[in-house]
């Protein structure tokens, strides 16, 4: 059986999934009105690898405007703490700006420190000549890429489809798609599945939850394509509660362990 003789190597494929783990920290489906979310609103996660308290990740949602252009600005955080801090340091700040009416990401920041492993990019998004700019400030390298409309960064697009698509309209089984531009790597197409409704116990009660499946790429890190799991409020907040995925060596979970500013109320059931 394969097995990771280091603490350092599990941190090491814990570290390709950061991305996507980030993506569905603020990913749900929402009526368009109410908004379901608003300037102020704040998340914090706590991840476990096993047993191991591996780390935190925030999300701050605040306003702000690009060429005059009003839109929201959120920033999201992670970092190692406690004891994976001594094997393997992670300090990951990801910021999106995308339009307060349309949705679209108009710049885009990722800048990441994984045990030494590092990017520093930045993403500006020009729609009148459908093209995107990305600076790679490490290796003082520039790329275009061509876009259209619809397209999303990695942060934006859980706001988006947070604030744009019916719960009430999801029929399990079936999959909503996008393309996203955070890399050099290109457009990248997104699916989520539903399937469908379930009740979790968190940290603060038991709390109805949508149920999703997004779908990965199998090999070195996932054990397959569905190996990840989903699970946001079923309220009009859609914010996400818990995530499990099963990676090639071990699983990993993360859990919401605090929030503030939500647009509308966060519906747990007492027990």
């Amino acid at each position: 059986m394969y097995r990771i003789s280091t603490f350092g190597g599990v941190m090491n494929i814990m570290k390709k999934i950061v991305p996507i783990i980030l993506l569905l920290f603020v990913m749900g489906l929402s009526a368009q009105t109410p908004r379901a979310f608003k300037a102020g609103e704040w998340l914090k996660f706590r991840i476990h690898y096993g047993i191991l308290n591996a780390s935190y990740a925030t999300l701050h949602l605040k306003t702000d405007t690009i060429k005059g252009k009003p839109v929201y600005h959120v920033v999201g955080r992670g970092k190692t703490t406690g004891f994976a801090s001594i094997f393997f340091k992670v300090d990951d700040t990801y910021e999106s700006y995308f339009g307060q009416d349309d949705g679209k990401p108009y710049r885009f920041i990722r800048k990441i420190d994984e045990g030494g492993y590092t990017k520093d990019i930045e993403i500006d998004f020009d729609y009148t000549k459908n093209k995107a700019l990305l600076k790679d400030n490490k290796n003082n390298k520039q790329y275009d890429f061509t876009i259209h409309d619809q397209v999303q960064d990695l942060v934006s697009a859980a706001y988006y489809l947070r604030d744009r698509y019916d719960a009430d309209d999801l029929v399990v089984g079936e999959s909503i798609g996008m393309d996203m531009l955070f890399d050099d790597d290109g457009v990248y197409k997104f699916k989520l599945k539903f399937l469908g409704i379930d009740t979790i116990r968190t940290k603060f009660g038991k709390v109805e939850c949508l149920k999703f499946r997004p779908y990965v790429q199998s090999g070195r890190v996932f054990r397959e394509q569905e190996s990840l799991t989903l699970w946001v409020s079923n309220d009009l907040n859609k914010i996400p509660v818990r995530i499990k995925a099963d990676l090639a060596v071990g699983s990993i979970k993360a859990d919401l362990d605090g929030y503030n500013g939500l647009k509308n109320q966060f519906k747990i059931i007492m027990d």
